[in-house]
């Protein structure tokens, strides 16, 4: 059997007059785009060019809500209620719905951005929230989670498709969770450390902490930072590596993701 893996990439953080990333690039080497929904980044006419681009690649689109942080992006706590979170990740949703339609694609994933993200790997309520928002507006759309977080364990809980997410330009802690930004060498900005980690996790279901320790894990996408500046180099390098070593790169939609209910 065909081994698969899934390549994604955080896009269209952008807007206005500013341009964050090399989305055109990337949308060259990725398979699915997870796209930037007007909170902490994106706006209307940056979300339509990322989802018209990516259908002319035949890459599938997914929202990327994150809090309403445009100054921070999206990088800072918030603290507020678990039915504004729901309420703020379906408004971003539906948001991207709408400019998918001048394209005739759907919304097929979902990943939560920055702060959002990291605080929702540990507490399972605002993952609940998170999922909640998708299973309202479309049980349909992949709940893609960081593997073995609180986003999985929700997930699965609400009976959602998942697929487990693993990143090939960050260092792991211990508790699987992703080492701060603020450390030295937390960003992989070399092209053959970021595909040597991805292989292990591909290959062997494994990552390596920064201290050394072995985590057990199952990965179905990996993430290629998209607001980078070597996000390019390291997509390509990763992509290439993959399908020498016999890995078909695939859309999400093409990945075998059931839920466990």
């Amino acid at each position: 059997m065909t081994r698969k893996i899934n390549l994604n990439a955080d896009m269209g953080e952008g807007f206005g007059a500013y341009d964050i990333g090399n989305d055109d690039g990337l949308i060259q080497i990725i398979k699915s785009a997870n796209i930037a929904c007007g909170f902490h980044a994106g706006d209307p006419d940056v979300m339509h060019r990322n989802v018209m681009a990516a259908k002319a690649r035949g890459v599938s689109i997914g929202a990327h809500p994150g809090f309403n942080d445009l100054w921070g992006f999206g990088r800072r706590k918030i603290d507020m209620s678990l039915s504004a979170l729901e309420h703020a990740i379906t408004y971003q949703i539906g948001a991207l719905q709408a400019i998918a339609a001048y394209s005739g694609l759907k919304v097929t994933h979902l990943k939560a951005h920055g702060a959002l993200a990291n605080m929702a790997a540990v507490d399972k309520e605002m993952a609940l929230a998170i999922g909640r928002a998708i299973k309202v507006v479309d049980p349909d759309i992949i709940y893609v989670a960081l593997a073995g977080s609180q986003m999985e364990t929700a997930a699965n809980e609400l009976g959602l498709r998942l697929a487990r997410e693993g990143f090939a330009d960050r260092q792991y802690d211990d508790d699987g969770n992703l080492a701060s930004r603020k450390l030295d060498g937390a960003v992989f900005k070399d092209p053959e450390v970021a595909l040597k980690q991805v292989l292990r996790m591909v290959e062997h279901g494994e990552i390596v902490t920064r201290s050394g320790k072995i985590i057990q894990c199952r990965i179905d996408t990996i993430c290629v930072h998209g607001d980078e500046p070597t996000s390019l180099a390291v997509a390509r390098h990763v992509r290439e590596g993959l399908e020498q070593a016999g890995i078909d790169v695939v859309t999400l939609t093409k990945m075998d993701l059931d839920c466990e209910n």
